[in-house]
């Protein structure tokens, strides 16, 4: 990938979920793979993520959850998303999932879902497959 070609993701954690490790390791695997990744980071508002993906003209959010909240929080940004009118947008969620709300998420506009143990290749084809 060229410089100019480099997809950008936001990488972040939601409310007061403080577990961060998967977070980091995926940026960092991302980083290695050729995207420009913008780190939020810990303890983010949808609204505060949304104007991030705005001001960097980022094509993809990468969440991770791990506290059970998933849902709120993704009807949440998609709403935003739709809000202003960032229909190019691609929501990526990981971390601990139930088998049963990934179809759920899905509904709501997430494009993937990976739950712990996804391998590496795994997650960056398919995020390159979104950019």
């Amino acid at each position: 990938m060229t410089a100019k070609a480099r997809p950008k993701v936001i990488m972040a954690k939601l409310g007061l979920d403080g577990h961060s490790n998967g977070l980091r390791i995926v940026s960092k695997w991302l980083q290695d793979a050729g995207f420009t990744v913008v780190y939020l980071g810990l303890y983010n508002t949808a609204e505060g993520i949304i104007k991030a993906a705005r001001e960097e003209d980022a094509r993809i959010i990468g969440c991770s959850f791990l506290e059970g909240a998933h849902l709120y929080y993704v009807r949440r940004l998609a709403a935003l998303a739709r809000k202003y009118k960032m229909e190019d947008i691609r929501l990526v969620v990981g971390g601990t999932i139930p088998p049963g709300d990934v179809a759920r998420l899905k509904k709501l506009g997430v494009c993937e879902v990976f739950t712990p143990g996804t391998p590496r290749s795994t997650i960056i084809a398919g995020l390159k497959a979104l950019s």
